[in-house]
């Protein structure tokens, strides 16, 4: 049996898959990104060797790095760039899905997957933080919660209190007033997912999502958000089976497999 490997360098976390030949899942992991890219992916890769029973990286017959670090993944074979793994990576996973919004620690990006798993178009939002994890981060921070109970708070909410700021660094600051202020926390996060959500609505239009769209990285795992991008984009939101956090580094992998069977 032949195994292959993909490597998900992001700027906040790193994530390892391997498949063998038939292109199932025999390892995966999600590790929080050191400061150093190649330390992660070296930690990355050896936690998923280990799953796989695999003693060294030599043991792939191919291994591809994508992600914000592939460039510093010294052991990969080649890095395809992060746009195009997601695409396969959900493509392999349903192949029905055709659009995609990928909200990544430092960007959102959306996009159009074809009929081969390639992409066929794709726009990207990295001028500001503001609607990516790093601002789900900052926004958690404030109301002295985790990322995973924060995601929950606006789904009790039975009102919306709008965010008003575009920016990371003045919507922190309204929310923290809005807080003091007394106001209900569930209202203001529903206010913040809605916010984000009305961020996501070019990448989708981008996308060419037209009744449909499934959302990857970690932010994918959010709730409320997937709640408030269906009510404002008019968009069902298909729910991966796989973690859609790891679709960088499956679709890294299956690129292995394909270009290691060849």
């Amino acid at each position: 049996m032949k195994y292959y490997g993909g490597c998900d360098v992001g700027s906040t976390y790193t994530k390892a898959v391997i498949l063998d030949e038939n292109g199932k899942i025999v390892a995966d992991t999600t590790l929080k990104s050191k400061i150093n890219p190649t330390e992660s992916a070296q930690l990355a890769m050896d936690e998923v060797l280990k799953q796989a029973g695999l003693s060294t990286i030599k043991d792939l017959a191919y291994l591809i790095g994508t992600g914000y670090g592939r460039n510093k993944v010294p052991f990969a074979e080649e890095n395809i760039s992060e746009i195009s793994c997601h695409a396969m990576g959900v493509h392999v996973t349903d192949p029905s899905v055709k659009a995609i919004i990928d909200i990544g620690g430092q960007d959102v990006k959306g996009i159009a997957i074809d009929t081969d798993g390639t992409v066929k178009n794709f726009a990207m939002n990295d001028k500001c933080a503001a609607g990516t994890g790093r601002f789900f981060e900052a926004m958690a921070r404030s109301f002295e919660l985790s990322l995973s109970d924060f995601s929950k708070l606006s789904l009790k909410a039975k009102n919306v209190i709008p965010i008003t700021a575009q920016c990371t660094v003045f919507a922190e600051s309204e929310v923290i007033t809005l807080v003091g202020e007394g106001k209900p926390m569930d209202e203001i996060a529903a206010g913040i997912e809605m916010a984000v959500a009305k961020r996501c609505f070019v990448m989708a239009k981008k996308a060419g999502a037209t009744d449909s769209i499934t959302l990857t990285g970690g932010c994918a795992k959010n709730g409320g958000l997937k709640k408030a991008i269906e009510q404002v984009l008019h968009l069902n939101v298909i729910e991966l089976k796989t973690d859609p956090q790891l679709m960088g580094a499956l679709g890294a992998a299956e690129y292995a497999r394909q270009k290691g069977a060849a």
